[in-house]
């Protein structure tokens, strides 16, 4: 479990690594704020286009493989990035690492579901939810120390070493995973446990929910350091910090989520419960006549109570999912529906600041976000009370 766990954070090094970096990014490559948006936005791409079709693949593939091949694609690129500065160069490395990401955090919650028990699943499948918030504060809390020396050169050579260990890890404990490895099916029969796994419309009510959610998330996330810095004046090493702990905040965020989840609480209540606080921290942070600690407080209890989301969304597959091709396939709908919101969410906030030309704008955003999540943990409810029945 260690072992896939490490593999999810050193991918998710990846998420983190951009947005302290984006001044730097700018200044050096001439960025202007929707080109750093876009490069953000890169990352999740390929996962916007084709994660559930990824994830129909992982029960043929082998989850193990589709996992060490993800991490060998973002060393490449990360160190690829490096030797060939510029936007365009960058862009591309940032898509080839969006293609490794993606593998990786399609697969890993199979690798879970072989090493787990099955009366731990739902817990583990939600604790493996915050290895995005907890490798990307991770990147993030790192990046004063490597910046202000290395550049953001160093930082990325910093992330490609840290995947390529999480690799070296993660295949000296294949003998855990003999359950999830590949499985060919002949003929047709490949697509049977697909339309089984999305024939029923709650997943894609909760692959829409976990959208939402990552719009109001990503977009605190990316943009943060580039409000802090630009328009309160602080320097690199106070940004970092400030947004690792707001991230850092989604973590107990995930394990709340998770025990609730293994106690037996509804899904649709969690879901309900976390748009709702998510949304009103959102209006607390956003605006200009209050305290700046109140709002950096209002802030992380965002990415606290937002946490419990995505916790509720990945365990649903113990509940859906019947074989690891149908856990995959979950897995990658979930995945697909957060690329989609975060890559709406991010530049669709730098366009909607860079119109009106002040960051609290942004706040029409995530508060439609926040509304139509609401109506998602409500639709999303019903759905599993009936299923339950």
């Amino acid at each position: 479990m260690a072992a896939v766990l490490a593999a999810g954070l050193a991918a998710a090094l990846n998420v983190g690594k951009v947005p302290v970096a984006l001044p730097l990014l700018r200044a050096e490559l001439g960025l202007t704020l929707v080109q750093a948006g876009w490069v953000s936005s890169m990352l999740t791409t390929l996962a916007l286009l084709g994660a559930a079709f990824v994830g129909m693949w992982v029960g043929r593939v082998g989850a193990l493989r589709m996992v060490l091949a993800g991490l060998a694609l973002c060393t490449t690129a990360s160190v690829a990035a490096t030797a060939w500065p510029g936007w365009a160069p960058l862009m591309a490395s940032r898509l080839v690492e969006g293609l490794g990401f993606m593998w990786v955090a399609v697969a890993c919650p199979a690798l879970i579901t072989a090493a787990s028990a099955p009366a731990q699943r739902r817990l583990a499948l939600s604790f493996w939810s915050a290895y995005m918030p907890a490798g990307a504060s991770i990147a993030m809390l790192a990046s004063p120390l490597l910046l202000p020396a290395t550049g953001w050169q160093g930082l990325w050579w910093l992330t490609a070493a840290v995947m390529a260990l999480a690799a070296i890890g993660l295949w000296a404990q294949r003998q855990h995973f003999s359950a999830a490895a590949p499985a060919p099916t002949a003929g047709g029969s490949f697509l049977g446990p697909v339309k089984a796994a999305l024939g029923h419309p709650l997943p894609w009510l909760l692959a829409l929910s976990f959208g939402v959610w990552a719009t109001q998330h990503f977009a605190l996330i990316v943009w943060m350091p580039t409000y802090l810095q630009e328009q309160r004046g602080l320097g690199p090493g106070a940004t970092a910090l400030l947004t690792g702990v707001m991230l850092l905040a989604c973590v107990p965020g995930n394990l709340v989520g998770g025990w609730l989840v293994q106690r037996g609480v509804q899904r649709g209540h969690l879901l309900l419960g976390g748009q709702l606080a998510a949304g009103l921290g959102a209006v607390v942070y956003s605006l200009d006549a209050l305290p700046d600690p109140l709002r950096y407080a209002a802030a992380v209890w965002v990415s606290f109570a937002g946490g419990v989301i995505p916790a509720a969304i990945m365990s649903s597959s113990t509940v859906l999912a019947r074989s690891p091709q149908q856990i995959g396939t979950l897995q990658g709908l979930y995945m697909q529906g957060a690329q989609l919101g975060q890559f709406v969410g991010t530049p669709l906030v730098a366009a909607v600041v860079a119109s009106s030309g002040q960051w609290r704008s942004a706040l029409w955003v995530t508060a439609s976000a926040a509304v139509m999540g609401v109506a998602l943990a409500l639709a999303a409810g019903r759905l599993e009370s009936r299923l339950a029945r």
